[in-house]
């Protein structure tokens, strides 16, 4: 009996000492120097005021990072992304511009019709209607009848009256020839005598009346050799003069020349013009003109060639000197024709807006264009007819193509 109470009592007093000893090195007043194999378990936190569980930081960290993801997904939603340009590709892979402003477009369409250029120049009298009045002896002036400068006179016409001692000597050469050869058959005498008198440039009406009336004239007409206006009047009645002496100039001014300016890329295409029409301004009549001549030389101080037109002047109202506009066009044909408003030139190429199939989107396309007229140019390559291009407001399609890195 008495072994069994004090068995119980060493457990007992065992026990108790184990327990102190394990709160000691729980609170770090462990001195036994043995490591514990035990492992410590975390006790739960105790609530206190403004404080919170481990459960319930836990629980706040998961629900604030969900709230920020849901977030982040409202935001891809409800901002413009970069990959809506890549949704809808553009014929050649490119992305689309996206504009919800109020763009406007047209259609690019086929029609026939012909390559027009403009160019300008001056009216000038035409050459071969210039015609020299020249002395081919010398003498005086006894009676000058055409005495205005720019005097229109007709073929045929008197213009002086003149007193040459060589012409006179010539035609009493040829009034002895004739009646030598009326005593003495000399026909090769009365030959060589009006020769002489052809060659001094005497009319042959002068020389009829010589060998009709058998009597001489002091006096040597002048005659006017065609129709025109005197443009130059180098005598006066009792004015001398010698030989090759130039005593009138006459123009003919019912045809004359246009003298047009092209620049030197209009060269190209000049051999398919055909039609030029002239206009003057303040008149209402359009001239048609006919393509003569292009100058085989460019002004070096302007860089221009020279293509010369002829024109019927029947009226008279053409003058030289006169500034004119020339309109030439090619025979028509079936054209592929856009806007000159719809195109745009960046870094010397052009570009169109393709409107496509998705409302408010429009694809940048690289086109091969050439000037036609004032409102079209032909278009080469990069559109097909029916296609809808922009036409307005392109300044602002460059912007965003350029933002969006589409060129």
């Amino acid at each position: 009996m008495n072994k069994i109470i004090i068995s119980t009592l060493i457990l007992l007093i065992t026990t108790t000492a184990i327990q102190a000893e394990e709160m000691k090195c729980e609170s770090g007043k462990c001195t036994s120097g043995k490591e514990t194999t035990a492992k410590k378990v975390p006790e739960k936190p105790k609530k206190s005021n403004g404080a919170m569980s481990a459960e319930e930081h836990a629980k706040m960290l998961a629900d604030e990072k969900k709230a920020s993801t849901v977030k982040k997904n409202e935001k891809k939603v409800s901002a413009p992304k970069a990959e809506d340009h890549s949704k809808h590709k553009s014929r050649e892979g490119k992305p689309t511009i996206k504009q919800l402003f109020n763009v406007r477009t047209t259609k690019v369409i086929k029609e026939k019709v012909s390559q027009k250029q403009t160019n300008y120049g001056f009216i000038v009298a035409e050459h071969p209607n210039m015609i020299d009045v020249v002395a081919w002896y010398s003498g005086f002036v006894e009676e000058l009848y055409a005495d205005k400068l720019y005097e229109h006179v007709k073929k045929g016409q008197v213009l002086a009256k003149v007193y040459s001692p060589e012409v006179y000597k010539a035609k009493q050469d040829y009034l002895n020839a004739i009646k030598y050869n009326r005593q003495r058959p000399s026909a090769a005498m009365v030959k060589s005598s009006k020769i002489k008198l052809e060659l001094l440039n005497v009319c042959e009406k002068e020389i009829t009346d010589i060998r009709n009336n058998l009597r001489v004239g002091k006096l040597t007409t002048i005659f006017a050799t065609s129709d025109g206006w005197i443009f130059e009047k180098n005598i006066n009645e009792g004015s001398s003069f010698n030989s090759k002496t130039k005593l009138f100039q006459i123009v003919d001014l019912s045809t004359v020349w246009m003298e047009v300016k092209l620049y030197q890329d209009e060269l190209v295409k000049l051999n398919t013009l055909e039609e030029f029409s002239v206009k003057l301004k303040g008149f209402e009549q359009t001239f048609k003109a006919k393509k003569e001549l292009l100058y085989p030389l460019l002004d070096p101080k302007e860089a221009t060639a020279t293509l010369r037109l002829s024109i019927e002047n029947p009226d008279g109202i053409l003058k030289p000197g006169m500034y004119a506009t020339v309109n030439a066009s090619a025979s028509a044909k079936t054209r592929l024709l856009v806007p000159r408003s719809a195109v745009i030139r960046k870094e010397g190429t052009w570009y169109a807006f393709l409107a496509t199939e998705f409302k408010g989107e429009y694809e940048p396309v690289e086109l091969t264009l050439k000037p036609l007229n004032a409102q079209y140019y032909e278009v080469l390559s990069g559109l097909n007819e029916g296609e809808s291009v922009v036409i307005n407001a392109l300044f602002m399609m460059d912007s965003d193509a350029q933002i969006n890195s589409i060129y």
